[in-house]
């Protein structure tokens, strides 16, 4: 396979519907059957096996561009602290969040 863009030529479902399900199952922690559910909810007819050949065939862009897409030193985020009860016992919880709300770390 090469650099270049893969072809969607010759695949029964329009480039947008593979495109959104490779891009769920290399940004979410989800398995192939749960993303089959999803689109089932959504009247859209696919089997897992075909979710996880798209994601072999289509889906090393897709982590390139995921892996690519890590919080740079440049990013703009912020601490959050918040004093929680856990069994009467109360708790700092301090969690980083970058500028898309996306949580970068934890610390209880």
């Amino acid at each position: 396979m090469s650099a270049r863009s893969v072809s969607y030529k010759r695949h029964r479902f329009p480039r947008e519907l593979i495109t959104h399900a490779v891009w769920l199952y290399f940004r979410f922690p989800l398995r192939f059957r749960l993303i089959e559910e999803m689109l089932l909810e959504r009247g859209i007819i696919v089997s897992y096996e075909t979710v996880r050949r798209w994601s072999m065939k289509f889906g090393a862009a897709f982590a390139r561009r995921l892996c690519r897409r890590h919080a740079a030193p440049g990013d703009v985020w912020h601490l959050d602290e918040v004093w929680i009860v856990i069994r009467g016992q109360p708790h700092r919880l301090w969690r980083a969040v970058d500028q898309d709300g996306f949580i970068l770390d934890e610390i209880l």
